[in-house]
């Protein structure tokens, strides 16, 4: 009976699986999903950060300390500066792919039809 699955992929390690759980917990917060949203469109510093998404700068560098330790996030100096931004062009791609099929879905819907579909799933 076809599952429907693709014979030409193996199995993730547990390993694999493992470390791709945690980024997904990482960005399960809307507030570090945002930073990567808006990492995702150019580099950015902390209070700049700070203001794009309302968020106090304590707040901000410790969600980007934990992005920064997952590999998500890289930092680099610019004088007196940190410049924040996201150098894998795959998490960019799964985070634009991600909210923007959502905001489509919103768009496309209205705010009734699908709402909140992913709430009850535990997201």
């Amino acid at each position: 009976m076809d599952q429907g699955f693709d014979e030409g992929f193996d199995d993730p390690s547990a390993e694999v699986l493992s470390e791709a759980a945690a980024a997904f917990g990482l960005l399960a917060s809307s507030a570090r999903l945002h930073l990567v949203w808006a990492l995702a469109q150019g580099e950015s510093d902390v209070s700049g950060l700070a203001e794009r998404v309302g968020g106090a700068l304590p707040a901000i560098s410790q969600h980007l300390a934990k992005l920064k330790l997952a590999g998500l996030v890289r930092s680099r100096r610019e004088g007196r500066r940190v410049v924040y931004l996201v150098d894998d062009p795959d998490v960019v791609t799964i985070v634009r792919l991600m909210v923007g099929q959502l905001a489509d879905r919103k768009a496309g819907t209205g705010a009734v039809a699908g709402s909140g579909r992913l709430r009850g799933l535990g997201a």
